[in-house]
C-alpha cells in the first residue's frame, strides 16, 4: 500500500466522518475491540501499519494521525477497571517508511490519563453503560471542563480534591457525607437568565420579518422573553409601536397582544417540559397576526463539551440548551398550537393567525422578479398616457395578467379613458415587446407551479379558500385552479427522476457541471429551469436554508440539496468554504459542518456559476481563462484544498495578485521559457479549438 497524497486525503477524510471512536482536530482514537466496526478503508489502514512492528500486541488504543501518516498504538492495561487509566506505552508508526517508535511511560510520576471511555468504544461494549454514566456525572459537576488541564494523572487528582470528591471503581462520591453521586441526586441548577444574550443589531428571526416585509405602518410588536429587550428598542427606533416582557429582566411589563408576538430562542431554554408548553402557547394567545418561533437547531459539531440533561443539555454557563431537529420543531409548534408553520429560515418559523394570509406569504416566495418591459417603439399616444398606464405595466409585471374589477385603484381613470383594461394594453403592446410580456406570464405560471407542488407536503387550500386575486391568477394563467393543480402534481412526479434532473442540469445555461453535482450561486437561483427551483424548494421549503447561504449544490446521485456559505465569495478569487448545511430529501435528515480552518475548500471558477451581469463577472471570468491557460485547473483533484493550491501555485512558479497571474521574479530563466511555451500551446490550442 502507498500512502500518496489522495490515500492519505481518504484516510483523514474516512477518520473525520467516522462514528466509531473520538474524533479530534488531529486525530481519530479508537479502542482495538471497534476496528472491525470501521470503514474497510481504515481497516486496510491499520493492517498495513501492523507490519512496522512486533510489539503492539496487548494495544489498547489505535490513533489515527490525520496531519501526516503516522499511526499509533497506545497501551492502556487497566482501560476496563481504572475509571482513568493511565498511559503505559505507545508504538508510533510512519506509514511512509514503516518504521516505528517506541515510548515508554511505565515508570512516569505523572502519567498521561484517559477520559470519557465511551467515546472508544462502540455501544456493545461490555463496560459502556459504566463508563458514560461516570461521565455524565463528572460533566454535571465541572470536573471535565477545561480538559487541557486534566490530561495528566496529577492535575486530574488535584481538581478531584478541590471538587470535594474522589471516585472508586467508576462511581462518584461525595467526601463529606460518603454519598455516591447519581444522576438522579445530582440535579444541576439552572440560570435560565444567562441565556439571554446582549446583541448589537435586531435578532435573527426579527430580522427575518423584517425582510419578508410582515411589518406594515400600523403594525404592533411584543417581544415574549425579551430579555435585554434590544429587539423592542430597534423596532421601536423603526417607528413601529413596541414592547415586551421578561420573567427576569422585565417582570413587571404587562402582557399585551401585538400585530407580530415574537418567541425567540425562549423554549429551547426552559428545561421544563410543562413550562415550555404554556411558553408556546402564552405567546400565541398574545398573537393577533404573527407569530415568530425561533429555537435553536441540532448542529453535530457544538454538542462537543456538552452534557444531556432531560431532552437537552447543561451548558458551562449553567442554562439549560435544548437542541431541535429543525422538522421536530415544526411538528412539536403544529401540535402544540395545532396549526401549519411555515420553517423560513433554520430555527424560525412563521405561524399566522389567518391561514388564508399564511397561503399569500406562501405563495409571495416563489415569485420571481420579473422587470418590465422597456419602451422600444415611440408611439405619440402612448407617451401621452405614460404615467397613467404605468401602474397597469406594474401590475401585469407583477401578476403576468390584466387585471380585473376593484384589483387596480388607478382604475377608474384607466377605464374612463380606454373602456377595458384590454384595449390600455393594445397600446402598451405598440411600445414595447410582446414577446417579453409573454415571457413574464410564463414565468409567473412556472412560479405557481411551483408554489402548489410543494403544497403537496403542507396542506393546499381548496378553491374556495383562495384569495379572489388568487382565484383570478389560476383562472387566466391556467384556466382553472383545478388545471394547475393537475399540472403541479405531473411536475412534482418528475422531481424524483436523478437522470432528468441531471440532464437539465448539464443544459442549464449557468451553473458549474461537476459529476455528480450541479452548483449555483444562490442570485441565479430564481432563474433556473422550474423543476430545479422544485428540488431545492423541497429542501428550502420544508427545512429551511442555511443562513447566508453563498452557493446551492444539487447532488446528481442522491436526492438532497447541500447549501454552503462561502464569506469572501464577492472579494476573494478563490474564497474559503465556511459552514455547509445538507438536507437528504428522502428522509429531511439535515446535517452540519463547518470547514477547516487551517486548510479550507476552496472555489474555482465563480464566473460558472453566476450569470453576466452580477458584479465584477467579467474580472472573475478573465481570470479562470488565464489559469486555464497557465495549466492550473487541469487537476481538479489536487486544488480543491487552499494548501494544495498555494503549493501549485508555487511549484509553478505563480503569484497570484488582483485577480491577474504573475511569474515570480525568482523563476529560473530556463524553467520560465518552458513555462511559458506551455501557456502558448494552451492558448493556441483553444483558438483552434
Amino acid at each position: 500500500m502507498e500512502i500518496d497524497r489522495d490515500r492519505f486525503t481518504e484516510i483523514v477524510q474516512k477518520c473525520e466522518t467516522s462514528l466509531i471512536g473520538k474524533r479530534l482536530p488531529t486525530a481519530l482514537y479508537v479502542h482495538i475491540s471497534a476496528l472491525s466496526a470501521l470503514d474497510r478503508v481504515l481497516q486496510d489502514y491499520e493492517n498495513y501499519a501492523r507490519q512496522a512492528s512486533q510489539q503492539i500486541q496487548g494495544a489498547t488504543l489505535i490513533k489515527f494521525n490525520t496531519e501526516q501518516p503516522k499511526l499509533s498504538y497506545l497501551f492502556y492495561p487497566d482501560f476496563d477497571i481504572d475509571p482513568h487509566p493511565a498511559l503505559y506505552a505507545s508504538i508510533q508508526v510512519d506509514l511512509n517508511t514503516l518504521t516505528a517508535n517506541y515510548r515508554d511511560y511505565s515508570h512516569s510520576e505523572n502519567p498521561p490519563i484517559l477520559h470519557r471511555k465511551e467515546t472508544f468504544v462502540t455501544t456493545n461494549y461490555p463496560f459502556y453503560k459504566q463508563f458514560i454514566q461516570l461521565t455524565c456525572i463528572e460533566e454535571r459537576l465541572g470536573l471535565l471542563d477545561k480538559s487541557g488541564f486534566i490530561g495528566t494523572r496529577r492535575e486530574w487528582l488535584q481538581k478531584l480534591h478541590r471538587r470535594g470528591v474522589h471516585i472508586s471503581g467508576h462511581e462518584v462520591i461525595q467526601k463529606k457525607d460518603n454519598l455516591i453521586l447519581t444522576p438522579d441526586n445530582l440535579t444541576p441548577r439552572i440560570d435560565r437568565h444567562k441565556a439571554a444574550i446582549v446583541r448589537k443589531h435586531l435578532s435573527r428571526p426579527v430580522r427575518t420579518a423584517l425582510e419578508a416585509e410582515l411589518f406594515t405602518p400600523e403594525t404592533t410588536f411584543f417581544d415574549y422573553g425579551c430579555g435585554h429587550g434590544g429587539d423592542i428598542e430597534r423596532i421601536a427606533k423603526q417607528g413601529y409601536e413596541s414592547s415586551g416582557w421578561d420573567p427576569y429582566y422585565c417582570p413587571n411589563m404587562p402582557l399585551i397582544s401585538a400585530d407580530i408576538v415574537n418567541l425567540g430562542y425562549i423554549i429551547n431554554v426552559i428545561e421544563d417540559l410543562a413550562e415550555r408548553r404554556e411558553a408556546l402557547i402564552k405567546a400565541w394567545e398574545l398573537t393577533q397576526n404573527v407569530l415568530i418561533v425561533s429555537a435553536q437547531v441540532l448542529i453535530r459539531d457544538q454538542m462537543d463539551g456538552q452534557i444531556a440533561y432531560e431532552d437537552g443539555i447543561i451548558t458551562r454557563r449553567n442554562t439549560f440548551q435544548k437542541y431541535y431537529e429543525q422538522e421536530e420543531l415544526k411538528t412539536y409548534i403544529d401540535q402544540v398550537l395545532e396549526v401549519n408553520s411555515i420553517p423560513v429560515a433554520l430555527g424560525i418559523y412563521f405561524v399566522f393567525r389567518d391561514e388564508t394570509k399564511a397561503e399569500i406569504f406562501r405563495e409571495s416566495r416563489f415569485r420571481s422578479r420579473a422587470t418590465t418591459p422597456r419602451i422600444t417603439v415611440k408611439v405619440r399616444r402612448f407617451e401621452d398616457y405614460a404615467e397613467m398606464l404605468a401602474p397597469l405595466m406594474t401590475f401585469i409585471t407583477e401578476r403576468g395578467r390584466l387585471p380585473v374589477k376593484k384589483e387596480l385603484k388607478e382604475e377608474e381613470e384607466i377605464l374612463a379613458e380606454f373602456k377595458t383594461y384590454r384595449r390600455a394594453f393594445q397600446l402598451i403592446l405598440q411600445a414595447t415587446d410582446e414577446e417579453e410580456w409573454e415571457a413574464i406570464a410564463e414565468k409567473r405560471r412556472q412560479d405557481m407551479k411551483v408554489y402548489l407542488a410543494l403544497t403537496h407536503f403542507t396542506h393546499r387550500l381548496t378553491s374556495r379558500k383562495l384569495t379572489r386575486q388568487a382565484r383570478e391568477d389560476f383562472k387566466a394563467l391556467f384556466g382553472s385552479y383545478k388545471h394547475a393543480c393537475l399540472l403541479a402534481d405531473m411536475m412534482l412526479l418528475t422531481v424524483g427522476d436523478l437522470e432528468n434532473i441531471a440532464d437539465i442540469c448539464q443544459e442549464s445555461f449557468v451553473g458549474k457541471k461537476q459529476k455528480n453535482s450541479f452548483l449555483v450561486h444562490i442570485s441565479v437561483l430564481e432563474k433556473l429551469d422550474p423543476l430545479l427551483r422544485l428540488y431545492e424548494g423541497c429542501a428550502s421549503r420544508t427545512i429551511g436554508r442555511l443562513e447566508s447561504v453563498t452557493v446551492v449544490k444539487f447532488h446528481l446521485n442522491a436526492p438532497k440539496i447541500s447549501y454552503l456559505y462561502y464569506p469572501d465569495f464577492d472579494t476573494e478569487p478563490h474564497p474559503a468554504l465556511d459552514t455547509t448545511m445538507q438536507i437528504d430529501l428522502r428522509d429531511l435528515e439535515v446535517k452540519y459542518w463547518e470547514c477547516d480552518r487551517d486548510n479550507p475548500s476552496i472555489l474555482h471558477e465563480k464566473e460558472q456559476l453566476i450569470t453576466p451581469n452580477y458584479p465584477n463577472y467579467e474580472k472573475f471570468a478573465k481570470l479562470s481563462q488565464q489559469e486555464r491557460d497557465w495549466g492550473l485547473l487541469e487537476e481538479r483533484n489536487l486544488i480543491r484544498k487552499r494548501q494544495d493550491w498555494l503549493k501549485l501555485l508555487r511549484d509553478r512558479c505563480v503569484i497570484l495578485k488582483n485577480y491577474r497571474l504573475y511569474w515570480r521574479k525568482d523563476t529560473d530563466p530556463y524553467k520560465l521559457k518552458a513555462l511559458r511555451a506551455e501557456v502558448a500551446r494552451r492558448k493556441q490550442k483553444r483558438k483552434k479549438d
